[in-house]
């Protein structure tokens, strides 16, 4: 009695082939297009492009958002690693105060101490917060809640609302407290085409 096995092998092997050529992209000798998916669009790109320039707000997104309904909304997403009032949760240490101790020995971070701009905070909690949910929260949720935070840190009033325009316009203590870097083995030149 024979055995089909050397038979079985035979019809993998020639479905292996088949899908694989199918798989294989068709290219002529003069040219490294393939033959498949599609040219990248800029809508493709655009819900990725969340870049913002932070000295001067470009790049925000339009929404707005106020200190009360900030408070509304960290009190529901934020509490529970932050703590009541932003003073520091089980997870994550305070967002209040240190407003000056960077000339200190004993620093404290926090966007009031250390953010330059306003709209690093934006910038930070729509990328990274919440933490086990980034990028989740609305433009108007992060707009009210970086209001919040800057309410508790005494940089805007309580009757404060964020938006693209108001934003950027928030002076920060630290704002100057930074100096350039200006070593050369830190200078890039951005290239995009025909680069050296």
């Amino acid at each position: 009695m024979r055995s089909s096995r050397p038979l079985a092998v035979v019809v993998v092997v020639a479905a292996m082939t088949t899908a694989c050529a199918v798989v294989t992209p068709s290219r002529s000798p003069a040219t490294t297009e393939a033959k498949f998916g599609r040219p990248v669009t800029e809508t493709d790109i655009a819900p990725w492009d969340i870049d913002i320039r932070t000295s001067n707000g470009k790049g925000l997104p339009p929404g707005r958002g106020g200190v009360a309904e900030g408070k509304a909304v960290y009190e529901a997403k934020c509490l529970a690693c932050h703590g009541p009032d932003a003073k520091g949760g089980p997870v994550y240490g305070s967002m209040v105060g240190g407003i000056g101790s960077f000339t200190t020995s004993t620093r404290v971070l926090t966007p009031g101490s250390m953010y330059p701009y306003a709209p690093i905070l934006f910038d930070y909690i729509r990328r990274a917060m919440p933490m086990d949910k980034p990028l989740s929260l609305s433009a108007n949720e992060v707009y009210a809640v970086s209001a919040y935070i800057l309410n508790l840190n005494g940089l805007v009033p309580a009757d404060a609302v964020m938006d693209q325009t108001s934003m950027p316009k928030v002076q920060m203590p630290n704002r100057d407290g930074f100096i350039l870097d200006d070593r050369p083995d830190t200078h890039a030149v951005r290239c995009m085409r025909n680069c050296p």
